[in-house]
């Protein structure tokens, strides 16, 4: 019986990445390899009329394929030379033509890879463009900074969407600087048999060129077989896309707690048993694969640590790892994208926070302006003193007045609003002067 996942622990399913994908892409990396192999004039020019049909595979025998050679790919060619065979005698010996399974199973990933980061440029892109529009919209809208969990000084909600955005735009340099690559140097990564094959050791780079020419993908003109820090970095840059995401979920969650409430999702979740919910369900699935991400990037990176020219069990390992960063990676930006768009801000429940608690959140901003005449520890003592002094009918303000004999300390937030404008203004300059957004934005 066929093995499917429909969504059923993970409701955020991506098709893009999973074994149909993987399985399509496969056969497209055997095909393209027959039609390299045409391209540098070592084939004949039928070969270029065989095509193969994923819909016609027995996918059974190769799920069993896979258990017994622990791959997919040996079972996987068997049926491709018999679909190649049926369409032209003699057609066969041109499938997997000095390949090893592992050229076509880390080229097919390359390919998911490369079509998966498709979707999340995209996703991404829109993220960035409404943390964008948040931080310039907010730049002077007053909230409390918080830090280890506790009220601390006031900041703007404009500061911590350029954060945000920060965040976002390090991850897309990241993603957008992988040059994804072929795999082909045959059974111990020295592309022997290509030599073989087509009679020149030139005729294996050739060959690998004129793949990565009709896959679009790099032509890393090496073997990777065994040094694996091309699908590291990939997982290094999922993993920093993923976790950039997750901490601006992380902080939506935190702020759309009921008695916090000073964000929301446009429309949030229902609850089974209590109607008065509305959990902001899309934050909590982004965060969820941010706690994921790091256990499947733990196991690509011990998969550096291989012997031989192939490892035994650590190449394996990478598949499901790499696979599942994938599909978080896309999950999340699409995810992130839809809510960013909805999100809602409530400006009068933040002021209303820093107003909280007689405002003491001002209490940092106090100490700096006595500082100059009274000495750190001096100002220290007032500072404090006012604080123990505020009550509900003593305003913080008044307090520290009141300790002052009457001086004013402007507890207004003038140097806040200009330290958000130069914050938000650099954020948005590196946004605007990056070059995946210039290329986004023709």
């Amino acid at each position: 019986m066929r093995v499917r996942d429909w969504g059923l622990l993970d409701p955020l399913a991506t098709p893009g990445v999973d074994d149909d994908a993987v399985l399509a892409a496969l056969v497209e990396v055997e095909r393209a390899l027959m039609l390299a192999w045409h391209d540098i004039g070592g084939a004949p020019h039928w070969v270029a009329d065989i095509s193969f049909e994923v819909s016609h595979l027995d996918l059974e025998q190769i799920s069993r394929g896979n258990r017994d050679g622990g791959n997919p790919v040996i079972p996987l060619v068997a049926q491709l030379r018999a679909q190649a065979e049926a369409s032209h005698a003699g057609a066969g010996d041109w499938v997997h033509r000095g390949a090893t399974s592992q050229d076509i199973l880390d080229t097919g990933l390359m390919l998911v890879a490369t079509r998966a980061l498709g979707l999340v440029s995209g996703s991404l892109a829109d993220a960035a463009a409404r943390l964008a529009a948040l931080a310039e919209t907010h730049r002077h809208s007053l909230m409390v900074g918080r830090t280890l969990t506790q009220h601390a000084a006031p900041i703007t909600f404009g500061v911590k969407a350029a954060s945000w955005l920060d965040g976002v735009e390090a991850a897309r340099s990241s993603l957008d600087s992988l040059a994804l690559p072929v795999q082909l140097a045959g059974a111990v990564g020295t592309g022997t048999a290509f030599a073989d094959l087509g009679g020149s050791a030139e005729s294996g780079p050739r060959l690998r060129a004129a793949l990565a020419a009709r896959l679009g993908l790099a032509d890393p003109e090496r073997s990777w077989q065994a040094e694996r820090s091309i699908v590291a970095r990939l997982a290094a840059s999922l993993s920093l896309e993923i976790g950039a995401l997750g901490r601006v979920a992380t902080d939506v969650l935190v702020l759309a707690r009921t008695e916090i409430g000073e964000l929301s999702e446009g429309s949030g979740g229902s609850s089974s048993a209590m109607p008065q919910k509305r959990n902001p369900t899309a934050a909590v699935l982004v965060r969820s694969a941010a706690l994921q991400a790091p256990g499947h990037l733990s196991t690509v990176f011990s998969s550096l640590a291989a012997e031989d020219e192939r490892p035994a069990g650590a190449w394996h390992a990478e598949w499901l790892a790499l696979r599942s960063l994938l599909r978080l990676a896309v999950q999340s930006s699409e995810t992130t994208a839809t809510f960013l768009s909805a999100l809602s801000v409530d400006t009068e429940r933040m002021r209303a926070t820093v107003d909280s608690d007689g405002g003491i959140a001002w209490a940092e901003h106090a100490i700096s302006q006595l500082v100059p005449d009274l000495g750190r520890a001096a100002a220290g003592t007032v500072v404090t003193r006012a604080i123990e002094l505020s009550t509900a009918d003593l305003s913080f303000g008044a307090a520290l007045a009141a300790e002052l004999e009457g001086r004013v300390v402007d507890l207004s937030p003038g140097s806040v609003y200009a330290t958000a404008d130069l914050i938000v203004d650099a954020a948005l300059s590196r946004y605007h002067a990056s070059p995946h957004h210039t290329r986004s934005a023709r």
